[in-house]
Parts: structure tokens; sequence; C-alpha cells
């Protein structure tokens, strides 16, 4: 019998017992889908919580427990009073007096960071690649060309995008293409070519972006996936998976490295 992977372990404990939030829901279904060990673990847990469920004796609490118990919280809550808010120009003015100078000066290199510094370009396309991500990993959605033939799925995205994507087999490597779809990435369609690691999906996303010289690969996280984005020959790609950030960066040098199709 395949054995979970331990890594997945908790958090499938942590699925079936309802703790997780939708998108990590999400992953963990797509993970176990694709993978015979932790689905068994599924399986079992699902199986010992309903016994638990059905099998083991309820009591209920005797009425006089539950009220000594909320007497005994209501005497130990604290008592506190509103306290009126204070407008944030009286809050500078009296900062300035010592000792609060030093908050005054935080107050205000926090201002300045909030006028200044809004979030990024990247910070934004990578909350949309891993929404897209999450997207496509629910039943039905990670595809709409299923080919691991990449001259299959290049051909494919013409009259459906204004450019070609750059398509390249990885299946010697360990990572073979499984198909493409078509993916909206802050409002503009991009081309999705979808791979796989054992269990562990990759979308890479790729569109043109001639204006902006080539970028070796740059790592980053969002919601407990691992991104990599790089730029080449006129063509920005973005990888996320739940693969492990390493073996996610070996992906990305085997496309750098790998012949493009004819």
């Amino acid at each position: 019998m395949a054995e979970a992977c331990p890594e997945m372990r908790l958090l499938i404990q942590a699925d079936v017992d309802g703790e997780l939030a939708p998108a990590e829901a999400a992953r963990i279904g797509a993970h176990v889908a694709a993978c015979p060990g932790c689905a068994a673990l599924q399986a079992r847990l699902l199986v010992l919580s309903g016994r638990l469920r059905d099998e083991l004796p309820y009591h209920t609490a005797p009425e006089t427990l539950r009220l000594a118990v909320r007497a005994r919280v209501a005497a130990a809550a604290p008592v506190t009073t509103a306290r009126p808010a204070v407008p944030w120009w009286r809050l500078l003015r009296l900062s300035w007096t010592a000792p609060g100078l030093g908050f005054a000066a935080g107050f205000a290199l926090a201002a300045g960071l909030l006028l200044v510094l809004p979030r990024g370009d990247a910070g934004l396309l990578s909350d949309s690649v891993v929404a897209g991500h999450l997207r496509a990993l629910q039943p039905g959605h990670l595809t709409d060309v299923v080919s691991s033939d990449q001259h299959t799925v290049r051909p494919w995205f013409a009259g459906r995008l204004d450019y070609a994507p750059p398509v390249k087999d990885l299946a010697a490597a360990g990572f073979p293409l499984i198909g493409g779809r078509l993916d909206d990435l802050t409002g503009r369609p991009v081309a999705a070519l979808v791979y796989r690691s054992g269990p562990h999906v990759i979308d890479l996303f790729v569109w043109p972006d001639a204006a902006r010289p080539d970028q070796d690969p740059v790592a980053g996280s969002h919601l407990g996936y691992n991104v990599l984005r790089w730029r080449r020959g006129g063509m920005a790609f973005w990888a996320v998976s739940d693969l492990n950030a390493q073996e996610l960066a070996g992906f990305a040098r085997l496309w750098q490295e790998g012949a493009d199709m004819p």
C-alpha cells in the first residue's frame, strides 16, 4: 500500500476535522486526488471520524454545572470602560512631548510608508497567479486541452491568444506536460501550461513582456504556495505549485535550459 506524504499528514487530519480555510482545503483536495497514499489516509481518517461520532456516547452537562461555569466566567471577566476615540491630530501633537517622541517618529514613519509604498505589480500578480492556480485545482478546471505533446498544446492556443507561448517537453526530467488552458491574470487572457511532478501540479503562466529585459528567477510564496517568476526572450513566466521551493527552482532551471519546440 502506498504511504501518505509525511508533510501532508497533519493537513489531511485538519481537513477531515474541517479546520482548514477554503483555499487550503482545495489544495489538499487536489493533492489527495492525485496521491494514492494520501487518499488512503484520508479515507481511514474519515471512517475513524464517523465511528467516533456515531459510536461514542454523548453526555450533556447538567444544568447546574452550566450555570456554575457561566457564573465563574462572568465573575472573572475584567470590567472595561469604553474610551473615547482620540483624533489622529491630537495623538500627533501630544506625542511630540516626551516620552512620546519615539511614538511620534514611528507614527510618522508608518504613515509615510502607507503613502509612498503601495502594493507593487509583482505582489498583485502573485495574488492573481495563486488565485488562478486555486481555481484550476477545482474538478474539471485544470486543463482546456489535455495532451502530453507540446506539438498539440502550442497550436491549441492559436486563435485564442494574440501570441504563441513557448512550450517545452520536460517529461524526461520528471516534469511531464499534461495540457494547457486559457486563464485570466489582472484582466488579460494568458496561457497556462500545466505540468506534473508526481502528485504535484505546476501551473506555468506565460505572456509577452518585450518591454522589459531578461530577469533571473525570483522566488516567493503566497497562501502556502511557492511562486517563481522570470523573464526570457520577451516573455514573462510565472510558475506556481505546492511543490517545495527547491524542486520548483529545478523545474524553472530545466525550462530555461530546454529547447523550444520547432
